[in-house]
């Protein structure tokens, strides 16, 4: 099938660069000149293990094309994707801006029958409004009487894992009240609902708030082992052990039930945050949602909290070695990252960070820039040496094996704040390492 994407970010990326692996031809319009420029050359402007490859491999078989001019991919596609963001207003609701941009720029183009696919995470009620822009846009060029179908087919895609993820999806969500439209969607995904049916046909409504719903009751998941890793610090328990026991309950089960330092990125956050403000519009008083997005708030001082009981308020002269950058492994994003927070809570008390990240090194330069209290660090031991103490954010796999001596013999002090409970508290506290974690009890080092 011929396909349009709006939007090259994670969504519109990957998908595109999926869809033309299973043999659909796919056009991707973007407006960033610069980087459209650079996908047509085979850069990809994020860090998502696999998509590179498949990127350069469609582009050179020519299923896979870039470009900025819309009116092409309006053409082009019989079903055409909007993948832009929905960035979060200042009421915290989404900003449905780009959505409804991209709806007028479709009808400004359309010269026969399409299906405009709404791919962004966006609040009920966006397909109505997606429909009214389109039709709105019709009528003023006396085409009103072209047909078109909007559809909810919203992506559960996890950064680090978003091309296993749309190549074996786990469930394809088609929101619509057109069996036209539906019976499009399930040929457009036959490739990837062989194995079993994987396809949830619904009205469009239920489709947009499967969404939010699916990644605010994740969010809740883990805010709610972050608040009992906080009792179990109180009471002398161990998170890790009750992660163990109570994942073993099949109505509970392993996934997201790790205590850390909070979410981040560029979902969980956002999308929590407009689901409250969308309660609240309908004199809905979110009482659990706004509870999850406070516990995470403070969770992301959870490790602040530590480092100031151990060296004091003050921590001016402090230099700190700081692991992992981005909001979760596999990935170069910084958005909400717990580590952003960290990073400026020790600015804030006089403290240098010398830090390494095995892919966010550029994007939290583009944010930060040059700075005297941030070092960039090329190797996880080089971000080591001289460092009062070594903080633990993101839990990439090259980090889960310690080298004792290599921290030891690097630090002026063998302190380990861990935010992602890596290592064992008995092990470390044998080899002279002052270690806290989140959630598990304090063993005195040996000395």
């Amino acid at each position: 099938m011929n396909v349009t994407v709006f939007g090259t970010g994670y969504v519109g990326l990957v998908q595109a660069a999926v869809l033309a692996e299973a043999g659909h031809k796919v056009i991707c319009i973007d407006i960033d000149e610069n980087k459209i420029a650079s996908l047509n050359k085979g850069q990809v402007p994020i860090y998502e293990p696999g998509l590179a490859p498949l990127v350069e491999r469609n582009l050179s078989s020519r299923t896979l094309q870039f470009t900025t001019d819309a009116k092409t991919g309006v053409d082009h596609g019989e079903i055409i994707f909007i993948a832009v963001g929905t960035p979060p207003d200042e009421d915290g609701s989404a900003d449905l801006r780009h959505v409804l941009t991209v709806a007028r720029t479709i009808a400004e183009h359309m010269g026969e029958s399409k299906i405009v696919v709404n791919k962004s995470t966006v609040p009920v009620g966006t397909a109505d409004k997606v429909r009214e822009a389109i039709k709105s846009e019709l009528d003023k060029r006396g085409a009103g009487d072209l047909a078109f179908d909007v559809v909810s087919n919203p992506e559960f895609l996890k950064e680090g894992s978003a091309v296993a993820d749309c190549m074996r999806p786990d469930r394809i969500i088609i929101g619509t009240d057109s069996k036209e439209a539906e019976e499009a969607l399930r040929e457009l995904y036959a490739p990837f609902n062989r194995n079993h049916e994987k396809i949830m046909a619904m009205d469009i409504k239920s489709a947009e708030l499967a969404k939010y719903a699916a990644n605010c009751m994740l969010a809740t998941k883990i805010s709610f082992m972050n608040e009992m890793a906080e009792i179990a610090d109180r009471v002398g328990a161990d998170i890790e052990q009750v992660r163990q026991g109570i994942g073993s309950d099949p109505r509970i089960g392993y996934h997201f039930i790790y205590a850390g330092i909070g979410y981040g990125g560029s979902c969980f956050p956002k999308d929590v945050k407009a689901l409250i403000t969308t309660a609240g519009k309908l004199d809905v008083t979110p009482e659990i949602l706004a509870s999850v997005e406070q516990r995470n708030e403070r969770q992301k001082r959870y490790l602040l909290e530590k480092i100031c009981a151990h060296f004091g308020d003050d921590l001016s002269g402090k230099t700190f070695a700081l692991w992992g950058l981005a909001f979760k492994p596999n990935t170069d994003d910084m958005r909400e990252a717990p580590s952003r927070v960290l990073m400026e809570q020790l600015w804030q008390r006089g403290a240098k960070v010398q830090a390494f990240d095995p892919q966010a090194m550029e994007e939290c330069q583009r944010i930060y820039g040059v700075r005297d209290g941030l070092q960039l660090c090329g190797t996880k031991e080089s971000a080591l040496a001289g460092a009062d103490a070594l903080i633990i954010a993101t839990e990439w796999q090259q980090f889960k094996a310690i080298d004792v001596e290599a921290v030891t013999s690097g630090l002026k002090n063998p302190v380990i704040f861990d935010g992602r409970n890596l290592y064992d508290p008995k092990q470390l506290a044998r080899s002279g390492i002052d270690y806290y974690c989140v959630g598990r009890p304090r063993i005195p080092a040996a000395r």
